[in-house]
């Protein structure tokens, strides 16, 4: 089912780009967000003009990487969610609704995701452009399996990812010998390495991708 949503979506927004976009332009335009600097930590040496010198979405992703965290393991809410993912009936036999549960919880991962669609057209490029995540979206599962589906564990294997797609492009600007093919590989190469290493040892919520039905 992720499968056909991604070619639906990738055929769907390939038509309407054509279709819609490339014969209006000005359509194509958006204003890009400006880059906020946080006073005083900004100053900090390296890391400052790195972490606290970036748009507003990502500032919004630093929170909710810390409220899905405290979410997750510090609440009620948490646990629901987590028991729905691991044993729903269970869950079910206790009086958690699975269905609203996973429904929410499933749009509310949506909205998160969407934030990341955002920064590319709006912090980031200023417009969209056919098939611009270039496969983000599965380097980002890449990511929950090497973090095992633990918010901070994810965000530094994100930023592992990260690191690899900006070298490629860094050792191209400064002129590597390298092909630059290969050198855009690199995050794709390193993707595949990184969690070719914890296939087999990494368990997911046992319920994950299970459709329940109630007794």
């Amino acid at each position: 089912m992720g499968i056909v949503l991604n070619v639906l979506i990738l055929g769907l927004t390939t038509f309407l780009y054509e279709q819609v976009l490339v014969p209006n332009p000005a359509l194509n335009n958006p204003p890009q967000l400006k880059v906020i600097n946080i006073p005083l930590l900004y100053d900090i040496p390296i890391l400052g003009p790195l972490l606290f010198s970036q748009t507003i979405i990502v500032y919004i992703m630093y929170i909710a990487i810390i409220a899905i965290f405290i979410g997750l393991y510090r609440t009620r809410w948490g646990l629901r969610v987590r028991a729905v993912g691991e044993h729903p009936q269970a869950a079910d036999t206790v009086g958690i609704n699975v269905g609203r549960t996973r429904l929410w919880t499933v749009a509310l991962a949506g909205a998160v995701a969407g934030l990341g669609g955002a920064y590319y057209t709006i912090g980031s490029v200023g417009g969209f452009s056919q098939d611009m995540t270039n496969g983000a979206g599965y380097i980002a599962l890449a990511a929950v399996i090497l973090g095992r589906w633990d918010p901070v564990r994810v965000t530094l294997a994100a930023l592992l990812f990260g690191f690899a797609e900006n070298l490629g492009s860094v050792a191209g600007i400064i002129g590597s010998p390298v092909p630059n093919d290969f050198l855009l590989m690199l995050p794709y190469l390193v993707t595949i390495f990184a969690v070719a290493g914890v296939v087999g040892r990494v368990r997911g919520p046992a319920a994950a991708g299970r459709p329940y039905l109630k007794s």
